[in-house]
């Protein structure tokens, strides 16, 4: 069944912890991908993502040019990142564990997100969408994002640990027909 991604519904947000007390947000406001979704074979489900990093958007400029900077994802030389899966694996009737392999900086890792599948509805405009959530944790020193600065209390200015949180909607399209 072909599936179209709803970007207007659609999101990629990030969470990093900042100073070791509070934690910044930040989304991706570019990006592109293609999910190939049979509701009756769920472990046959394929997703391709490919980000523009500089679009990159943490609500703060000074930030957003210091995360494009080569100090982090180096947009000069690597301006997409993309997520490409390799399996899923069914953990209930409505989760599952999406494995996949993601190359930030040209450094590919395998990473898991947990994914629930929020079902199915119809619009008021006659479609059908499928909604998707999907979360997971990703060390960024696994993708050579090795820069900090210490801080006078003590700890890091930039924490290691990236949250990743996805948000999906997806529309079916309708069958062609054979010519």
């Amino acid at each position: 069944m072909s599936w179209q991604i709803d970007y207007a519904h659609s999101h990629i947000y990030f969470t990093v912890r900042h100073m070791m007390i509070s934690k910044v947000r930040g989304r991706f406001e570019k990006w592109e991908g293609s999910v190939v979704f049979d509701e009756n074979n769920p472990e046959d489900t394929a997703v391709n993502v490919t980000v523009d990093v500089a679009s990159v958007n943490t609500r703060e400029q000074q930030r957003d040019d210091h995360l494009r900077s080569a100090d982090f994802f180096n947009v000069a030389e690597f301006p997409q990142m993309t997520f490409k899966s390799t399996r899923v694996e069914r953990t209930g009737d409505d989760t599952a564990k999406l494995y996949g392999d993601l190359t930030i900086r040209g450094v590919t890792n395998e990473i898991v997100l947990d994914v629930e599948y929020a079902g199915q509805a119809k619009s008021p405009w006659g479609t059908f969408s499928a909604g998707f959530s999907a979360s997971g944790t990703l060390t960024r020193k696994d993708w050579d994002l090795t820069w900090n600065q210490a801080l006078e209390t003590g700890g890091m200015l930039v924490g290691d640990q990236i949250n990743i949180e996805v948000e999906l909607e997806l529309v079916k399209q309708p069958e062609s027909t054979p010519a």
